[in-house]
């Protein structure tokens, strides 16, 4: 006999329709978006060439003239030159220095509140770490500019040349304090709670019996930790490094108000300013609206479709840890 459908069921058919269509958008915005910027890079990309990833200069060229150039059919001022590489590197360095800091720093920390830290200690720094990682990045900025550049510029930066000096790209110093490793040290912190708080989660769940087992043996509990709790979460350390990596290559605010502001050179020592292909998007949009053949804009474009590739590959890597780490605890749970 057929079932006869009840106005639940409809509901419920109803609710998942809606619930998928709006899932089924996330893919289509992405891609819609990353169509958008392709085709408003095109040009630039057909002036530009392969030179683009090749090069670190980024000149608009001579804006007091009406004579123009075409190149490859786009029209452009006479003298323009735009290379991403600098900005590239200076993405690259400044995200590097921040996850080799953050890491071992958030699995520290997510150590004591996991398996440490007494309960009445334990939640405030959960909550306190949570809070770190909705602080507009305008603050971080902010903090940097009073102190953490002056710090970098008295005490770090004199510091690391003094020790490491003999390594061609620590030596020298700086004068601002404005630089990469200023802008690895305030990513750090930024990334360091969404590290922190995934891989504490991890740690949260490692088997007691493995670990009870071990103390058992005569494991001490910096053994149990190291033999036990940090390789059993390993494969989702290597997804929550790489959710910060995605979190670092993006981030705009903190790091133009710190890095310096070098968009033509690549950095020759840690203490370089640099910039970023965000912030860089963020800092030459007004003056890009002063050229008019447009090629500007479209060059800032090309740049924002490198970085939407560079982010793009990131975090599609972290999916991919995080995911084969939860489906090896669960694994690892159901064999113990």
């Amino acid at each position: 006999m057929r079932r006869q459908r009840t106005p639940e069921n409809r509901g419920d058919r109803a609710y998942r329709l809606a619930t998928a269509a709006v899932a089924a958008s996330i893919p289509i915005f992405m891609f819609a978006i990353l169509i958008f910027i392709f085709q408003y890079s095109l040009p630039a990309i057909r002036f530009n060439g392969l030179g683009f990833f090749t090069t670190s200069s980024w000149n608009l060229g001579n804006l007091n003239t009406a004579a123009t150039v075409v190149k490859n059919g786009v029209t452009g001022l006479p003298g323009a030159s735009y290379g991403v590489i600098g900005l590239l590197v200076g993405t690259l360095f400044s995200s590097a220095i921040a996850l080799l800091i953050a890491v071992p720093t958030s699995i520290a920390i997510a150590l004591f509140t996991a398996e440490d830290a007494p309960r009445v200690v334990r939640e405030p720094l959960v909550a306190l770490e949570d809070l770190l990682a909705g602080i507009p990045s305008v603050i971080y900025g902010l903090w940097g500019i009073t102190v953490l550049v002056p710090l970098v510029q008295s005490t770090i930066a004199p510091g690391m040349s003094k020790v490491l000096g003999f390594v061609p790209f620590f030596g020298g110093g700086t004068n601002t304090g404005y630089g990469l490793l200023t802008c690895g040290l305030i990513l750090a912190l930024m990334v360091t709670p969404i590290i922190s708080s995934t891989v504490r989660e991890s740690f949260a769940k490692t088997p007691s019996e493995l670990k009870e087992g071990a103390l058992a043996l005569g494991c001490t509990k910096w053994e149990v930790q190291r033999r036990i709790t940090i390789p059993f979460s390993k494969t989702t350390i290597a997804g929550a490094s790489m959710l910060g990596l995605g979190r670092a290559l993006g981030e705009t605010m903190a790091v133009l108000m710190v890095g310096g502001g070098s968009y033509a050179a690549l950095p020759s020592k840690i203490y370089s300013p640099i910039s970023t292909m965000a912030t860089a998007i963020v800092s030459l949009l007004d003056s890009a609206f002063q050229d008019p053949t447009g090629l500007a804009l479209y060059s800032l474009a090309e740049v924002a479709l490198v970085l939407f590739a560079v982010t793009l590959a990131a975090n599609m890597a972290a999916r991919v840890f995080v995911s084969g780490g939860v489906t090896k605890a669960f694994v690892s749970r159901s064999e113990a």
